[in-house]
Formats: C-alpha cells, sequence, structure tokens
C-alpha cells in the first residue's frame, strides 16, 4: 500500500476515534455522556462507559438485552449490526474500529515480529467465535440472578477495550473509583497489557483471536454489499498481496475470507489491479 492511501486510511480512523468519542467534557469531568445518542449503537467495539463515549458498544448493548428480566432478544441490535455486515462486511474493522487503529500503531513499533504457526493460528482463530458465542449470547441468557437479570459477562470480564476506554479512564479522572480498584480492575488491566504487547508482535492479533464483533461482521464477508474481487486472468501469482496482509489470509484463494478486514492493502498493492473492490457491482477502484 502506497504512503497516500495508507495515510488516508489512518485518518478516516482516527477521525473516526475521535468521532465516537467526542464527548470531551467527560475527561475532564470524570463522568460519562448520558444523552439520547447513548440510546444509538455505533459500529465498532467503543465502551458504554469511556467519558467521551457518545453512543453504545453493539456488543455491550446486545448483552445488556440479552441479560434483561424478559430474556428479549433486542431486533434494533441485532438489525443494527446486521446492517453494517450486510452493507460494509468487516470494512467497518479496517477504517473505523479505534482500536483496530491502536493496534497497527502498535504493530509499526520496530521489533521482531512473532510469525504464529499454521495450526496454531488456526486453532486460535476459533477463540472469537466461542466467545461471540458463550460470553456474549450463551452466558447472559442462562446465569442471571434471583430478579432475572444477567451481567454483561463479556464487557465485564474480558473486552480490553472497555477497561482502556472506560476503566482506566474513569479511574483517572475521578477519586473515588481509584480508591474502589480491587480484583476485577487488575484482572481486566492485565488482558489489556497482554492484548497490547501481543500486537506489537502479532498484527491486529485481537482482531484474528479475540474480537467478537469481528467474527459477526465477518459472517457477511461473502456476501455484503461491498466485496473484493480477484482475477486469476491479471494475476501473475507474485504473492504481493498475501504478503501484506495484516490478517494472513490466502487472497488469491478466498478474497472474501471471512478473516478479511478489508483494509485494502492487497488490493491497492497489486502490480496488475487483479484485486479490486466492488460495491453494488460497481468497481470502487479509480482508472489509471
Amino acid at each position: 500500500m502506497n504512503g497516500k492511501k495508507r495515510g488516508i486510511r489512518w485518518i478516516i480512523q482516527l477521525l473516526s476515534t475521535v468521532f465516537f468519542n467526542g464527548y470531551f467534557a467527560g475527561f475532564a469531568k470524570g463522568n460519562i455522556y448520558k444523552g439520547s445518542l447513548k440510546n444509538i449503537c455505533v459500529p465498532v467495539l467503543n465502551c458504554y462507559s469511556c467519558p467521551g463515549a457518545l453512543g453504545s458498544c453493539p456488543i455491550g448493548s446486545l448483552q445488556a438485552v440479552i441479560g434483561s428480566r424478559n430474556f428479549n432478544i433486542s431486533f434494533y441490535v441485532l438489525g443494527t449490526i446486521a446492517l453494517f455486515g450486510v452493507l460494509l462486511g468487516r470494512i467497518v474493522c479496517g477504517f473505523l474500529c479505534p482500536f483496530g487503529f491502536i493496534q497497527e500503531l502498535l504493530y509499526k513499533i520496530p521489533l521482531p515480529k512473532i510469525k504464529v504457526n499454521k495450526k496454531v493460528d488456526k486453532i486460535f482463530r476459533w477463540f472469537k467465535y466461542f466467545q461471540l458465542i458463550t460470553f456474549v449470547i450463551l452466558l447472559p441468557i442462562f446465569i442471571t440472578n434471583k430478579f432475572g437479570v444477567s451481567e454483561p459477562y463479556f464487557c465485564k470480564w474480558i473486552c480490553p477495550v472497555g477497561i482502556l476506554e472506560g476503566g482506566i479512564g474513569l479511574v483517572l479522572t475521578n477519586e473515588s473509583l481509584k480508591k474502589a480498584i480491587g480484583f476485577l480492575f487488575w484482572w481486566k488491566f492485565g488482558i489489556l497489557m497482554l492484548v497490547l504487547v501481543s500486537s506489537i508482535f502479532i498484527e491486529r492479533s485481537f482482531c484474528k483471536y479475540m474480537c467478537p464483533l469481528g467474527a459477526f461482521y465477518g459472517l457477511f464477508n461473502k456476501f455484503s454489499l461491498y466485496r473484493l474481487n480477484y482475477s486469476k486472468e491479471k494475476c501473475i501469482n507474485c504473492k504481493a498481496c498475501e504478503k501484506v496482509c495484516p490478517m494472513n489470509i490466502d487472497v488469491t484463494i478466498n478474497c472474501n475470507s471471512v478473516e478479511c478486514i478489508r483494509c485494502g492493502k492487497c488490493k491497492n498493492i497489486c502490480p496488475t489491479e487483479a484485486l479490486n473492490g466492488e460495491f453494488l457491482g460497481k468497481n470502487t477502484r479509480k482508472k489509471r
């Protein structure tokens, strides 16, 4: 990917991060925004408890509704996530997700990188689906308190985005919360450190192995309105696309893999334009 196109994507990622966390007064006051915008689900992992968050995280919202007294499935929340999935697939991960942006910046640190064994990598990638099914859906449905209400298990016990944006942000700006720090805070802080450190050595490690939202969006990649097209006739088998792919996909075999985050690195580096993006049947590549 040339520097100009990479720069444009990074600008979009930065603007997305600022846009979804635009309640700047929250960082100064040590509280969270509770206005009407919090009723709207944003398309990315963005903690409800972040002092700057203007909207609700779709994974957190889904757990809250599933774990409610009436055990309802929110068609609004599912519909919102599915809408973004149908329109864009995992392009949300590649262009809009703030935590994805943080991982990319960490991977730029000039330290030796780790190439995960293919068999190990393949097994680990199932973990994000396990988290989606178990912590996001099944546990909130079946494990509730005496009032029929469940905990948001993924958000409470696992999500590193929650501790980074919500936990640390609120603790740093709220003296009373500093005194209440306990096991849960340090447990999630440990998970966050593990994810951040691994992101230095393994590109997009959280996206590959842990993110339940990315797992959900990936299910739409093969039939979303935005797709990648591969032309075998144009391909010279240089494998440049696979060398730059942050998700280590066999691009020439399955360019619309559920693992693809639609970052565009593969199609931008292709010397013969064998890879092209397509939205609503129209080629998105500008003619040279």
